[in-house]
């Protein structure tokens, strides 16, 4: 089966971003049973050509994936957490990297209010856990570019723009141990995310294999 993970880029003026980490060490040793491609998006949301939105779709045009599985920081988990849905809006707290802040707006325009993620969420989360590492179900992505992208995503999938995509979901990942040094909160090392992620992955592969 062919896998894409996507991570995101840094923002919010840290040099780390544990999601962009965690991809390219995938990228690096592989995943066994899978084709897997990986991406690196910006923090840019909306809808030019330098967005999130047009270089993920880039990378589904290249890959041609069966399942996506995007991943993303969030500085105040304690675990790893898979996000259930995304909801058609961007309500912004901070600027993305390109310095645009929405607020109460669509992700698009006449599309539904939201969307469940087609991942095993519930599995993904115990395979997680059984290899001890902390990791919790989330109602939604939040109102960020990490929503965003999830959101235009699944409405793209199931034979609509994204037709070869037949599973898309979202995955929040603590910040590093490198992060927390520097502006305090929660962190989660990189290899114990890699563990922990690992084994999810690992129930994609097999009802498909």
């Amino acid at each position: 089966m062919r896998i894409l993970l996507t991570g995101f880029e840094p923002f919010g003026g840290s040099s780390f971003n544990p999601s962009s980490s965690l991809v390219a060490a995938f990228a690096a040793e592989g995943l066994l049973g899978s084709e897997l491609s990986t991406a690196i998006l910006p923090v840019i949301g909306g809808q030019s050509a330098t967005s999130a939105r047009a270089e993920l779709a880039r990378a589904i045009e290249r890959a041609q994936p069966d399942t996506v599985v995007c991943f993303g920081e969030s500085a105040r988990a304690t675990h790893i957490t898979f996000e259930r849905l995304a909801v058609n809006l961007r309500d912004e707290r901070i600027a993305d990297n390109a310095g645009g802040q929405c607020c109460d707006e669509p992700v698009i325009v006449g599309a539904p209010v939201a969307y469940f993620s087609t991942l095993p969420m519930r599995a993904m989360r115990d395979a997680c856990e059984e290899e001890g590492v902390p990791a919790i179900l989330s109602m939604s992505a939040g109102t960020f570019t990490c929503n965003e992208i999830l959101f235009f995503l699944l409405h793209g999938s199931g034979g609509g723009e994204f037709a070869s995509v037949r599973r898309a979901g979202f995955v929040h990942l603590p910040q590093l141990p490198e992060q927390a040094a520097l502006r305090g909160g929660p962190s989660m090392s990189l290899a114990h995310l890699m563990l922990g992620v690992r084994s999810s992955l690992r129930e994609l592969i097999a009802p498909l294999g």
